[in-house]
């Protein structure tokens, strides 16, 4: 299965490169040109639409589940390849909010029914699960949207998510090496390389909403199912995700006690204020990958050491990153906009 596994890896990352090279030439014949716009961070049309090749190589690399595991390579690959379509149909024509929420959770349902819910908690009905994870899923899609405003951020995150995540399961179950999610979690890393030697700073393509979306779904769903199957615990995929979600939550929240329009492009999240603060998108996205590697994911590894001690690790985390995300400019007006 190794062997077969890293064939998929290189061949998804190849796949993602080459899909990402094609768009990238004919943006502008797709229709893929992004303007600059008042949630962007940069200053001249870039073609987007590049995580299309993500969408490639990820859905190429989910086939060997697909034919083992088909009761869930099956909703889980046309639920990515159909909430790809809507980011693209949206990065062509924006779509209205409400609309692309409701295919969002109803995906992510998709997803979460077929995940085996009793192991979240058998306490709690697996009907409350479905309903709770599949918010939380089509939570996190949004807040990953969010988090791609930089060149290089979003692609780096997911690499570290899915790698480190990878890394942290065979630490503790090695026999996991034989699961064919596994290659797929890998494959899909690989297709996001693919796509960021095209993204990294300075950017010559965006990753779009296909790709955003698409990613928000497919870590949600590794998430989920890393969890089921004892791979991870909730506690350490906190502790991955913590700059995303302390960032992006951070800024939310304090939009929404601004009473401002929440759901509508911004400008205000911390790693934008880095950006701008560093005058370089590649300072901002080093710092925050510095961060995943030195401070995370060892702390993700402790947790699964002693797992007594991980949901005060996870808490520790938030302790330190939300008020850091508030102190970077997390939901804070622009310049010469009046704070309330």
């Amino acid at each position: 299965m190794a062997t077969l596994g890293f064939a998929i890896v290189v061949i998804a990352t190849v796949l993602s490169l080459l899909v990402t090279y094609f768009i990238m030439r004919r943006a502008g014949r797709l229709g893929l040109m992004q303007e600059p716009n008042e949630r962007s961070s940069h200053t001249r049309p870039t073609p987007s639409g590049g995580g299309l090749g993500i969408v490639a190589g990820g859905t190429f690399a989910g086939l060997l589940v697909l034919l083992l595991l088909p009761s869930l390579g099956v909703p889980v690959l046309m639920a990515g390849i159909l909430i790809a379509f809507i980011g693209y149909y949206d990065d062509r024509r924006p779509l209205a909010a409400r609309w692309r929420l409701g295919a969002q959770v109803l995906l992510m349902g998709a997803i979460v029914a077929v995940l085996p819910l009793e192991q979240f908690g058998p306490a709690i009905p697996e009907s409350v699960w479905l309903v709770i994870l599949t918010l939380l899923g089509a939570l996190w899609i949004n807040l990953f949207n969010f988090m791609d405003g930089i060149d290089g951020l979003a692609a780096s995150e997911a690499i570290f998510l899915l790698v480190g995540a990878a890394l942290i399961a065979c630490v503790f179950e090695p026999g996991i090496v034989d699961d064919p999610r596994l290659w797929w979690m890998l494959g899909l890393a690989g297709a996001c390389f693919g796509f960021l030697a095209f993204n990294w700073p300075p950017a010559r393509i965006f990753m779009g909403d296909a790709g955003s979306t698409y990613l928000g779904l497919m870590t949600a769903f590794f998430a989920f199912t890393t969890i089921t199957s004892f791979w991870l615990t909730v506690w350490q995929w906190l502790i991955l995700a913590a700059l995303f979600l302390a960032d992006s939550l951070t800024t939310l929240i304090r939009r929404i006690i601004r009473r401002e329009r929440f759901w509508e492009a911004h400008r205000r999240h911390a790693y934008q204020a880095l950006q701008r603060r560093f005058g370089s998108h590649l300072r901002a996205t080093l710092l925050y990958i510095g961060i995943d590697l030195v401070v995370l994911l060892p702390l993700a590894w402790l947790a699964g050491m002693y797992p007594a001690w991980a949901w005060a690790l996870a808490a520790l985390v938030y302790v330190v990153l939300v008020p850091a995300a508030l102190w970077a400019g997390a939901g804070a007006p622009l310049q010469g906009e009046q704070e309330l």
